[in-house]
């Protein structure tokens, strides 16, 4: 399997504490393979600060606020099969923030928002209790793999 990411940033964002991109290659790298994604895989991920985020969210969501991670994955016509899956944006005030208020390392909530982010890019989601837990239990999973605790369990 390769790994193909692009990373950017918003220009207003002044976020320190930003993973490097070989870290967040690595976790989407161990989400792949433990979600059984074959093949080539090409995601990007942009940092935004809150404006942009805030932005994305009330244009596709409809939702007038920022939110810690978007997930927008590519929509092949069947039968066209490209390594594309999409793209995250991770809002970086918004996951400080998180981190924060749940007595998180922030190093740990930025792992957690990429595997939530990847996972949703390859159809996963939590509309219903049966997803929730499914798409929850392969999170746990994967962080516990790659060294770090539950996220769902109160600090």
């Amino acid at each position: 399997m390769t790994l193909d990411l692009h990373l950017s940033r918003s220009t207003g964002l002044r976020q320190t504490g930003l993973p490097r991109r070989a870290t967040f290659q690595r976790w989407i790298e161990t989400t792949l393979r433990m979600a059984k994604r074959r093949g080539n895989s090409e995601v990007s991920i942009r940092l935004v600060d809150a404006d942009e985020g805030r932005t994305l969210n009330r244009q596709y969501r409809h939702r007038d606020h920022a939110t810690n991670v978007l997930s927008f994955p590519v929509g092949l016509e069947p039968g066209i099969s490209l390594p594309l899956l999409g793209d995250l944006a991770i809002c970086a005030p918004v996951v400080a923030r998180e981190a924060r208020e749940q007595g998180k390392p922030l190093r740990d909530h930025y792992a957690h928002m990429t595997v939530h982010g990847i996972l949703h890019l390859l159809g996963h989601d939590h509309e219903n209790d049966v997803d929730a837990e499914r798409m929850e239990n392969l999170e746990r999973q994967v962080l516990a793999e790659l060294g770090f605790a539950d996220p769902y369990v109160e600090r």
